[in-house]
């Protein structure tokens, strides 16, 4: 992880934390002797992709800085059931207080990754990448989208201010005022920063044709038919850039990036994932 996506960790973790209130750890506090020390184990219950793991481990340094985290295997890494992914070692009690946040952060990264992996996978041989979009958890985006990665896919743009994506309200609200496409793109293009590009997403073969004549830099294909698409990929005789979205499932996915497109966009990656089953053995 770049020391960017640590601070935004360490952000997270602090509100974790205090949500659990691992200061006031009442069951720990009545059970657990203070001086006793423990030992534990992550271990994975499925298959998957790994991501989180250097997460996981300042949880536990943020609770206490004595223990000592070591992870056995790196983000990015392929999982098998009975992996053991990292072991964690000091004060049993404050080991305790740390587990349920470090597990929650790991389990639902591995799940992105994880998901993210097995679309690629469907789609290999084919030209087109898998994107996430900005449908993620509201606070955890840099974190969500750094699992994407870590399961072959690909950013879409961070935030509003990271590109111009003209989506279909844009393009309802200019036509309200009597404003065309091609109107909307090229105020776009007049005003955009330097070397910015002009996403338009569209619904219709005809408003592809008018979004590429208005000189779009990519078209957003959302919810087209395949056999649209098709047309779509043909139309552009690849000079612009081509973007699938739209209901894109584990079972489509492969039709869809055999039509030529360049990206496949799929906010289920980040909205929509399972978490990983991983569990923390501990041994006092």
């Amino acid at each position: 992880m770049d020391e960017f996506l640590k601070k935004q960790a360490r952000k997270l973790i602090d509100i974790a934390l205090s949500e659990d209130v691992v200061g006031n750890d009442i069951t720990t506090e009545l059970i657990i002797s203070r001086g006793m020390k423990g030992k534990g184990s992550f271990v994975v219950k499925t298959s998957g992709v790994l991501a989180g793991i250097e997460i996981a481990g300042m949880v536990f340094t943020v609770v206490d800085p004595s223990i000592k985290f070591i992870s056995l295997i790196s983000d990015g890494s392929v999982l098998t059931n009975g992996d053991v992914l990292a072991v964690v070692e000091g004060n049993l009690g404050s080991i305790l207080r740390a587990e349920r946040v470090a597990l929650n952060f790991l389990q639902r990264l591995c799940g992105i990754a994880t998901l993210t992996a097995l679309y690629r996978g469907v789609i290999t041989g084919c030209k087109a990448d898998i994107y996430d979009t900005r449908k993620t958890t509201p606070g955890l985006r840099d974190l969500e989208k750094y699992a994407v990665k870590m399961g072959g896919g690909v950013n879409h743009r961070r935030d509003l201010s990271a590109g111009i994506l003209i989506k279909d309200n844009h393009l309802a609200a200019a036509a309200s005022v009597g404003q065309s496409l091609a109107d909307v793109v090229k105020k776009a293009k007049t005003g955009a920063p330097s070397g910015a590009h002009i996403e338009v997403e569209v619904e219709t073969i005809e408003q592809a044709r008018q979004a590429i004549a208005a000189g779009a830099s990519i078209l957003l294909l959302d919810n087209m038919s395949v056999r649209n698409m098709r047309k779509v990929v043909d139309i552009a005789h690849g000079k612009i850039m081509l973007e699938a979205s739209g209901g894109v499932t584990l079972d489509t996915v492969r039709a869809i990036a055999e039509t030529g497109v360049d990206c496949i966009s799929i906010g289920a990656l980040t909205h929509s994932v399972k978490a990983l089953d991983i569990s923390l053995q501990i041994k006092a």
